[in-house]
């Protein structure tokens, strides 16, 4: 093995990082906890919000809130 670093073909570019961790605040009102549910329309910016108030990201969907 070599410890030389790979190098890619002319034309090539490095893979997109995958497992990329974003961390998210909850956006209902003053939450600020933790958001790991994302809530989004094609195109549309994305909503994050937490465990306790998920069930409000289905108004972003709708098109409600």
């Amino acid at each position: 093995m070599s410890d030389e670093p790979i190098k890619l073909a002319e034309g090539m570019t490095a893979a997109r990082q995958s497992g990329r961790i974003e961390n998210h605040v909850c956006e209902f009102d003053v939450c600020g906890k933790r958001a790991p549910f994302g809530f989004a329309k094609p195109r549309q910016p994305s909503h994050w919000l937490c465990f306790e108030h998920r069930e409000h990201g289905d108004s972003y969907l709708a098109g409600v809130r």
